[in-house]
Order: structure tokens, then sequence, then C-alpha cells
């Protein structure tokens, strides 16, 4: 059976996050086709991976003969995070956006997984693998909107993610997550209600449709 690699990286609880309450709608459907499937589940907030450092980096062009001890223990971390992407038929990425891009859990880990000769560069480990991205936000950034370009958290993971990595990207947007909570907002409650619903359906829906393309 598939292996979803769930991973989760907003601050709040499912109640209270957008990404994380659309990352659920899929979970639970794509488990629904699946039942004796495996969800490889990574919580970046409430367990962070090790930001890169200087000895994980250069153990990455070195020969794993010639590593330190400290070299050596940080790279094993990076290998652990590459084989599970490595190993998944499908990914699920919560990208909620703080400060106009991505979590820095979610950059840390994304640093992890990137290696040049294995995960990117001419044949990447995973190309192909598709990775559904829930990248929710308080404001709308899309095209036409005032805010259009500030929108560094699509923009960013395509490049990563597709352009990098070479896997097969789709994203789920659900925006204007701050009117409930924002007076100033207050009348753009009934646009962020309709956001939140279509992000539910696309989470459903693509799940049973990628579910259904990975079991053919």
């Amino acid at each position: 059976m598939a292996t979803l690699l769930h991973i989760d990286s907003s601050l709040f609880p499912t109640e209270a996050s957008a990404s994380r309450a659309v990352t659920e709608s899929f979970r639970t459907h794509w488990l629904e086709q699946h039942p004796d499937g495996t969800v490889v589940y990574r919580d970046l907030a409430a367990q962070p991976v090790p930001h890169l450092t200087a000895a994980a980096h250069t153990a990455g062009f070195a020969d794993p003969a010639s590593h330190t001890p400290e070299q050596a223990a940080a790279f094993a971390e990076r290998v652990r995070l590459i084989e599970e992407l490595e190993q998944a038929d499908a990914v699920l990425i919560g990208a909620p956006m703080y400060n106009y891009s991505v979590p820095s859990t979610l950059k840390a880990w994304l640093d992890n997984v990137i290696l040049i000769g294995r995960t990117a560069g001419e044949t990447p480990s995973a190309k192909g693998t598709p990775v559904t991205v829930v990248a929710s936000r308080g404001g709308a950034y899309g095209p036409g909107t005032p805010r259009e370009g500030y929108e560094y958290v699509q923009n960013y993971l395509t490049a990563v993610l597709a352009d990098g990595l070479g896997l097969d990207v789709d994203f789920i947007v659900p925006e204007l997550t701050m009117a409930p909570q924002n007076p100033a907002m207050s009348e753009l409650v009934p646009l962020y209600e309709a956001s939140r619903d279509r992000a539910l359906q696309e989470a459903a829906v693509k799940a049973k449709q990628l579910a259904e393309r990975l079991a053919a």
C-alpha cells in the first residue's frame, strides 16, 4: 500500500489552524482509500528538525569515510529525512504564511532534504512524487490583489519543490484566515468562509483522486 509523508508546520493546534484543518481533511480521506497504508507524520512545530549546520552541509559534499564524528552525526539526521521523502508515494505539507514566507521550521526541513547529487541536481531521487501543499494565509495575495507582490510562499515552494527537487506540486490555498479575528476584516468573513469550505472540499477530492491514481 501507498505511503504518505505528512508534514505540518503551523504553530497552532488543528482547531486554531487553517492549514492543519485542511491537511487533516486530506489525510482522513487518504486513509479512507488506503486503510492499510502508511502515514509518516512530522509535526515540525512540536518536534523541529535541526537547522542546517556547517557540519551537516559540508558532510553532503565529502566522502563519508572522511566524516568527522560531528559530520557523521549531523549527516545521519539529514539522510533520515531524505529517506522519508524518497520512500513516500505522496507528500502532504501544511505551509502557513508567516511574515510573508514559510515557517522557519519548514525551511529547516527543506534545507536538510535538499542535497545536490541526490535529491537535487540532474536526476533528483524523488522526482515525480506528487506533493500537495496547503498554503494558508491571513490575507489575500493572489493575482490582482494589492499584496500580490508579497506572495513568497507559493513562489518559493514551487521553485524549491518543483524546480529544485523535481516533485509534482499542487497547491490548496485557504486565504483571509484572519478575518474572523480581525475587526478590520469583518466584512471579509463570508469570503474567508467560502475559501475555507473550498479548501476542505479540494482536500477531500484531491486526496481521493491521488489515492486512485497511485492504486491504478
